[in-house]
Formats: C-alpha cells, structure tokens, sequence
C-alpha cells in the first residue's frame, strides 16, 4: 500500500511523491531530494528528533499533533515538524522559503481566512 503527497515547492512547482503510509514526512522528503530545512539548517539540525524546529513545513490540512513541539507549533500558528508528521494518502506539504525556522501566521490566519 502507498501514499500520495503533494509537495509544493517555496517556486511554486508542485511534485507528487509516494511512501509507506506513517513514514516519517521528513524522511520521504529528504529521500526525494526536497529539503524541509532552510538554507542555513541543512547540515546543522537535530536530525528528527523534533527539538531544533528547522524542517517546519505547512499543510493544507493538519493532522493533530502528538509531540509536545508540534502541538505548541500548531496552536501558536508556526510551522508543522515535518520529523514529527506520519505520512498519509492525500497530504498536501508546502515547502517554505525560510532562513531556518519560518514565520508565524498572523491571528487572521491562525483562525482559517486564508492558507499560511
């Protein structure tokens, strides 16, 4: 059984991936040559253990967090861990263009007016 995700790249070019549903997203992201990490954060981070907040990436629909870093990322409108997301069919990931951690999303957009 596969899984489909939709990446979507900082330039805009969207490529379709398929995993093992419940992979790590940032590993089938690395495997595929499309880094979650910013520029200054691709050789120095925590290497998935979910505590530098470098592989920040957003969804379009976001699963509920189960580590005490993504839940506070996605109750305070910051990136989702990608070290932190398990795989599943039909999940759309944007990359974003971001130094090394991302922004936070504006309170307009933490409450659902727009995708961040």
């Amino acid at each position: 059984m596969t899984a489909t995700v939709t990446v979507v790249t900082p330039d805009g070019e969207r490529r379709e991936l398929t995993a093992t549903p419940g992979s790590i997203l940032r590993d089938v992201l690395l495997a595929a040559d499309l880094s979650p990490h910013g520029r200054y954060a691709r050789t120095v981070n925590c290497g998935g253990r979910g505590i530098c907040a470098t592989c920040g990436v957003r969804l379009a629909e976001s699963p509920q967090p189960e580590h005490w870093h993504d839940d506070l990322a996605d109750r305070f409108g910051y990136p989702r861990l990608s070290c932190q997301l398990r795989v599943r069919d039909g999940m759309v990931v944007r990359l974003l263009d971001k130094r090394v951690w991302g922004g936070r999303k504006s309170a307009r957009d933490r409450d659902g007016s727009s995708e961040g």
